[in-house]
């Protein structure tokens, strides 16, 4: 590592992004120390916007206090911090949600209060089972699990990755599967986001993997392209199949009365697949429904 000692990544201090982080310093080469920031989604939990897990980290790597800082590429805004990128991403893990306290959505009670904070995840939920009553549910994933047990849900929804990071997968029942349920862009991968051209960004790109990080790119350029906010209930997901790669969309309205749908193959840029769909999307009506999903968010 020219110019670097330990690579500094930093990270929040929850059990889960530590826990990440010490993924990513294990598939760098070379010395590295974690260092752990405390971001506004910590100190105030009552708020969703994605930046507010992810600006004091950009804000310590900018200010050279921190040299890469390492996300749950989910929660990563569509816009980066000027003078940074997303440079590795680890190989993916299961991209899809799961249901703790039931074995299938289908087994779950009429009226059942289901707990989740993600607008995604109650677009789908409602649009799937209308009755049931989708009730927010914050903190991280012993916070959650604990209320569930409490017995203040009846049905908790998590990522199946963050579970298994944890060694809690066995916690869940059933996965979300259908045509309805896509998980969120970047779901399931680990990123690392570092200081265009610098010596860390060439070290840590060095534990990228290829595919992983092709798909998160088209499923980005998707986010991007529909000016989709942390209060939009979209879901891509990208994924490389025999002829090409797949990258599927869901976008619709929290109540789960509308919804689009689409997917594409293509051979060729990641970026550019994910470009097409958002259009295909978009033309669809999908910009309409972001537009009237952040109305009803505000």
């Amino acid at each position: 590592m020219t110019a670097l000692t330990a690579l500094r990544i930093g990270t929040r201090g929850s059990l889960l992004a530590l826990t990440q982080a010490r993924a990513l310093a294990h598939a760098i080469e070379g010395d590295t120390e974690i260092v752990e920031i405390t971001t506004a989604g910590d100190v105030d939990r009552a708020r969703g916007d994605k930046s507010r897990w992810t600006g004091a980290l950009e804000a310590a790597l900018l200010a050279g206090d921190i040299d890469v800082a390492v996300h749950s590429a989910k929660d990563v805004p569509g816009e980066l911090a000027e003078g940074t990128a997303l440079v590795a991403a680890l190989r993916r893990a299961d991209p899809l949600d799961v249901l703790v306290g039931e074995h299938a959505l289908a087994t779950v009670r009429v009226g059942a209060r289901v707990g989740t904070s993600a607008l995604r995840r109650r677009a789908q939920l409602l649009a799937e089972r209308p009755d049931l009553e989708i009730v927010e549910v914050r903190g991280n994933v012993d916070t959650r699990l604990r209320k569930h047990r409490a017995g203040e849900i009846d049905v908790l929804v998590l990522a199946a990755a963050g579970l298994a990071r944890l060694g809690r997968r066995a916690e869940a029942g059933g996965t979300l599967t259908g045509a309805v349920f896509v998980p969120a862009a970047g779901q399931g991968v680990i990123a690392a986001q570092a200081r265009t051209g610098s010596a860390a960004a060439d070290v840590v790109s060095a534990a990228s993997h290829a595919r992983t990080m092709a798909c998160l790119r088209a499923e980005r350029a998707v986010v991007r392209e529909l000016s989709a906010s942390c209060h939009a209930p979209v879901g891509v997901h990208a994924e490389f199949v025999a002829n090409g790669l797949r990258v599927r969309g869901f976008a619709g309205l929290p109540d789960g009365s509308r919804w689009v749908i689409d997917e594409i193959v293509r051979d060729g840029a990641d970026e550019d697949a994910g470009r097409e769909l958002a259009r295909r999307m978009a033309l669809a009506g999908a910009a309409d429904l972001l537009r009237e999903a952040e109305a009803m968010a505000t």
